[in-house]
This record gives structure tokens, sequence and C-alpha cells, in this order.
């Protein structure tokens, strides 16, 4: 008869992330029916109804650590909100229901719903300062580059470690105005550019997806992405780095006061320091990444990314949705 010590070791534990795609799938589900209409706020907020009522079924005790809405000032699941069945294992999560509201409001690509947990007090909790700087890459370049290092620098490791020349590197960034010298820098260094308008989770999974042609994403974007994108790549092998960025002076005070370092250097152990993450973003509109929601008349489909840290499994998961069954079980509006 096997020994409890060594039955346990080697029956698999739960795996929530497999719980959360059903919350990416719903929040997915309700925010698509606002593709291209125009409307930020009413996608958001029945992303966030969605999303809170799926959570609220699975067994867990957790804390939103990370919660999207004080940045734009949209409907949100607010930080220190509990979540879950009150019951289970303690932990900490991270929720953007939508990246990418203005292209999901313009009808373009790449808006996804994401959810990350990991266990509770692991996850980097930014207070009130929403913006970092960032750059990500995939498994070939873990441990190459340097936030810290001129791009030049960063690019020509990234191309060395791809086996590539800088000028085959593609780079993604955000559209805004303060990465024009970010962008002339890597112009300058001879590698192409991605410009998205928003939803830079995305774009930094891109980096350690294969064959997406992404090899880089840099600049200033959201912390809450930054950490959702954290959890996702300590599965997915690849590599982040960000620096908390002040918008102006009185923020750096602030943030000096409260003891934030804008100096430091947070790594992958900063921004989630367990491998027993999880991760889940299914499409809402098309995108490179993952495919939108397609809706029938008798239902809809959806593409969702799944990740698990421990095991380092990233699932790939199509579902199709019927309404008559649905309606019979749910009281969330698709």
């Amino acid at each position: 008869m096997m020994p409890d010590s060594v039955r346990q070791m080697s029956e698999p534990t739960r795996n929530l992330a497999l719980e959360l795609a059903r919350v990416t799938e719903s929040a997915a589900l309700a925010a698509g029916r606002f593709m291209g209409r125009g409307d930020k706020n009413a996608a958001d907020h029945a992303a966030v109804e969605a999303m809170r009522m799926v959570l609220n079924t699975i067994y867990m005790n957790a804390v939103v650590v990370i919660g999207e809405g004080e940045k734009d000032d949209a409907p949100m699941l607010f930080n220190g909100e509990r979540v879950g069945s009150g019951k289970g294992p303690e932990m900490d999560i991270a929720v953007d229901p939508i990246d990418g509201t203005r292209p999901l409001s313009n009808g373009t690509w790449n808006a996804i719903a994401t959810v990350a947990l990991a266990p509770r007090g692991t996850m980097f909790d930014p207070g009130p300062f929403l913006y970092m700087d960032k750059i990500a890459v995939g498994p070939s370049c873990k441990g190459t580059v340097d936030i810290e290092a001129p791009v030049e620098h960063n690019l020509k490791a990234i191309a060395r470690c791809n086996g590539k020349s800088v000028e085959d590197l593609t780079v993604v960034i955000l559209d805004r105005d303060r990465h024009k010298e970010l962008i002339a820098e890597v112009r300058r260094a001879g590698a192409r550019i991605r410009l998205i308008p928003d939803g830079d989770v995305a774009g930094a999974l891109m980096t350690a997806w294969p064959d997406s042609g992404i090899d880089a994403l840099m600049g200033i974007g959201g912390t809450p992405e930054g950490v959702l994108t954290a959890c996702a790549l300590r599965a997915m092998g690849g590599e982040i780095q960000g620096k908390l960025y002040a918008r102006n002076d009185d923020e750096l005070r602030r943030g000096r006061e409260a003891g934030y370092d804008f100096e430091k250097t947070l790594t992958m152990q900063d921004l989630v320091s367990s491998e027993d993450v999880f991760f889940a973003a299914t499409g809402i509109t098309d995108g490179e990444f993952l495919h939108g929601v397609k809706y029938f008349g008798t239902g809809a489909r959806t593409e969702s990314l799944v990740v698990r840290g421990l095991t380092g499994t990233v699932r790939q998961i199509t579902a199709t949705h019927r309404w008559d069954k649905l309606s019979q079980l749910s009281a969330i509006k698709y």
C-alpha cells in the first residue's frame, strides 16, 4: 500500500486556472456585445459584473490586490474587495476585465479579459501608483535583458538570443506621446515597431507565444497589467522587468513618503513571489494572440489561454456556449 506522504505528493492539487477560464469567458461574452459601440464604460460594467459573479462561485478566499478601474474612472473590482466563496485557499487576485477597452469600443484588435491568482501576500501591491516602465521578452531571452540598460543594448541582446539581426526584431510599444524618445531609439537601432493603442498584456504575452512575430515589449503601461503579465510569464517561461513610473512630482513625492522606491527594478520575483500562480485570458475582439467572441443564433464561441505556474502548463481552450442552457443557470445577461 502506498504511504500517505507518497500518495499526497503524487495527487495533483486543484487547478484553479481552469476555473478562472470560466471567469474570463463570462467577462468576454458580456463585454463582446459592446464591440464597436463606442461606450467604454458600458462594456467595462458588463465585464466587471460578469467577472465578479463567477469569481464568487469559486472555492477560495481571495482579496483583490490589483483591480482595474481607478486609472480610467471605470466600473471596477476595487482594491481590497473580497471575492470567492469565502472558504478554501487564501489568495491574492489581479483583474483586468477588459485589457483594451478602447480597441473594444472601436471594434479593433486585441481586447482580452484577464485574471490572475497567487497565494495570499505574494503579489506586488503598487497602492495608488498605476503606471510602470516595462520590458518583456520570451523564453529564449529570459535573463538577457536589463530595464536599466540602453535600448540599443537590450535590442542587441534580444537579437543574439533569438539568432536574429536587430533589423529582424519586432518591438511592441503603446502608442503614447510619452514614448516619442523610446520609439526614436528603437528606430535608430534599426528594429521594427508594432504600435498598439492599448492592451499591453496581450502585447507582452505575444513575446512568449510561438510564431507571434513579437520579440519584445517596451515602454510605460499599467502596473495592473504588469503584475498580470508576470503571473502568466512565470508559466510561459518568459520574463518581465518593471520600474514604477510617477506621472508628476507630486505623485513621486507621495510615493516616496509611502515607502515606494521608484528607482528599484521590479523583477518577476518582486511582481509575484510564488510559482503557484494561475492566469487566464479570453479574447473579446480578434487578435494575433486570441480570437475574439463569435456570436451565432443559439450561442457563442470563445478562445482562451489558461496557464498554471507550478506545472508550466499552457492550455488553449475553445468553448461553445449555448444560450438556452446558460439562461437556466446564470443571472448574467449575455
